[in-house]
Parts: structure tokens; C-alpha cells; sequence
């Protein structure tokens, strides 16, 4: 079964990798690239590498190789973030030599619970100028910026954690088909990928296949073509991450980063010879 969809406002432009980043990504922007476990849209974010984007807020709950990649390429100035780390394997050791070191600049970090960073994602898609909830109290995040306070809740008194909601310039997301209207579907773990491309000013999705009619998937999320501004058809878009229904993840790519990245020059020939010199979804 399938279903078909009518947009209700803008045809989201159907473009290839570079033109979808051209169009939507620009130097200093905040860029959120979410996706959890699987759905991370990794050719994206080597794109933004290709086309040298600079000066960039990046944004992500979970931080993984592909910022690692962004990080060590220049293209990062501040990190807002939950967690950070080579899943199942340890650091990012890009990430670390910029924060610890300054190379190849230095990066300013905004550090959130994974609670809060998803509650100010929850605000901008609401279209409310803040989020409150019981999380920060007790740890090191409270006042270590300014991005969280403190609010009295008015009917009872109690003392909240506050965050300001969140507004990208542009979210990044992957998924697993997009019709040719530009209605989006996901489905598996989609963690906070709606909010985020409801928060955002410019919605960026690429994904496995265009096709004539969406899928019918139970529990799947729909993004209307209105949402979003440019998909661009990427197959394997995620790896070494994966898409649920379509790939599997290369544990042992984890594996393999770690050992690029420890060291500069290592990391520069791996990204020369395996994004610079790429077109889409790169495979190592």
C-alpha cells in the first residue's frame, strides 16, 4: 500500500547533493544535522565539507565522525550539543584537538542535557520563546552559559530550568523516501527530527529513493513537502550510520576512524582522498 499526498503550500525542490547544499547552507549559518542511531544524514554534511562552508554553529544532539569530519576540516566555530563521541568506541579525536588545541581553529562549545537540547528544539517548533523542565539542577550546566536559566513556575512557585528555544537556519535530516511533490517519510528511531525541521528556517533531506507514491508505513512520520526546501536523492547517505529498511551500519568503519583521526596529517589524506574527491555518499 501507499499514499499519496498533496503539498499544501511550496513544491520542496527536488536537486542534486551540491545544488540542495548551495542552496540551503552559507558561511556562519546554524546548521542542525540531527538523526539518532541511524537516519544521519553523513553525505550532507561531507558536502558542507566540499563546498568549504565556514564560520558554521553546528548543531546535533548526539556528535558523532561526521562532525568529527566538519570539526577538522575548519568548518565549525561553536558546537551546541548533549554528547559528543565515536559510538562504541571512544573520542573524536578532531573534535578534541580543537577544543584542547585550537586546530585547525579553536571552537566554542554550548553544552546541553539531551533533555534541554530537545526541549528547545520542542519551543521553535511550537512557536514558544523558551522551554522549562526539572533537568540541569545539580550538575555543572547550570550557569556555565547562557542558554540556561532559572524561572518561577507561576502557579505553584517552583524553581525550573529554562532554555530558550531554538530556531537553525537550516536542519539537516536524512530519510528514507521523498515523493516527487517533496513529501518526505522516515521511519525507525527518528528521535527529534521533526522538531527540528519544524524549528528551522531552510530544511535540507536527503534520501534513499524518490519515488512516485509514498510507502505505508506504520508509526512513520510524514514531513510535507511545505516543511522543506530541497531534498536531493542520496542512496546510502548515512553510512558508516545506516537506514533502517535500506542498510546496515559498518561497525567496523567506527572502528577504522578512530585511527585516522588521531592524527593531522592521516585525517587530512583520508578527507583528500575520500570526500574531497567525492560526489555523494562516500564508502571506506
Amino acid at each position: 500500500m501507499c499514499v499519496e499526498l498533496t503539498s499544501r503550500g511550496a513544491v520542496a525542490e527536488i536537486q542534486s547533493l551540491a545544488d540542495a547544499v548551495a542552496a540551503t547552507v552559507h558561511d556562519g549559518d546554524c546548521v542542525a544535522i540531527e538523526g539518532f542511531t541511524h537516519l544521519i544524514p553523513v553525505a550532507a554534511g561531507q558536502e558542507i565539507i566540499r563546498q568549504g562552508r565556514k564560520d558554521l554553529t553546528l548543531v546535533r544532539l548526539t556528535p558523532d565522525i561526521v562532525f568529527d569530519q566538519m570539526i577538522g576540516t575548519g568548518c565549525a566555530r561553536k558546537l551546541i550539543f548533549g554528547w559528543g563521541g565515536n559510538p562504541g568506541v571512544g573520542s573524536l579525536h578532531r573534535f578534541r584537538d580543537a577544543v584542547e588545541n585550537g586546530w585547525p581553529s579553536p571552537l566554542e562549545l554550548e553544552e546541553h542535557s539531551h533533555a534541554g537540547l530537545t526541549n528547545r528544539f520542542v519551543a521553535a517548533a511550537a512557536g514558544l520563546p523558551f522551554a522549562v523542565l526539572r533537568g540541569y539542577f545539580g550538575t555543572g550546566l547550570m550557569g556555565r552559559h547562557d542558554s540556561v536559566k532559572t524561572v518561577a513556575c507561576p502557579f505553584t512557585g517552583e524553581t525550573l530550568a529554562a532554555v530558550p528555544a531554538l530556531h537553525p537556519d537550516v536542519t539537516i535530516l536524512h530519510a528514507q523516501q521523498a515523493d516527487r511533490s517533496g513529501n518526505v517519510l522516515m521511519w525507525g528511531i527518528t528521535g527529534i527530527n521533526k522538531e527540528a525541521a519544524l524549528a528551522a528556517s531552510r530544511v535540507l533531506v536527503t534520501v534513499e529513493e524518490v519515488v512516485d507514491r509514498l510507502a505505508a508505513v506504520p508509526g512513520g512520520v510524514v514531513l510535507p513537502s511545505w516543511v522543506i526546501d530541497s531534498v536531493a536523492e542520496v542512496p546510502g547517505g548515512t553510512y558508516p550510520s545506516y537506514t533502517a529498511g535500506y542498510s546496515e551500519r559498518d561497525n567496523d568503519a567506527y572502528v577504522r576512524w578512530d585511527a585516522i583521526s588521531r592524527d593531522r596529517d592521516t585525517f587530512r589524506s583520508w578527507i583528500d582522498q575520500h570526500v574531497m574527491h567525492a560526489t555523494a555518499a562516500v564508502h571506506w
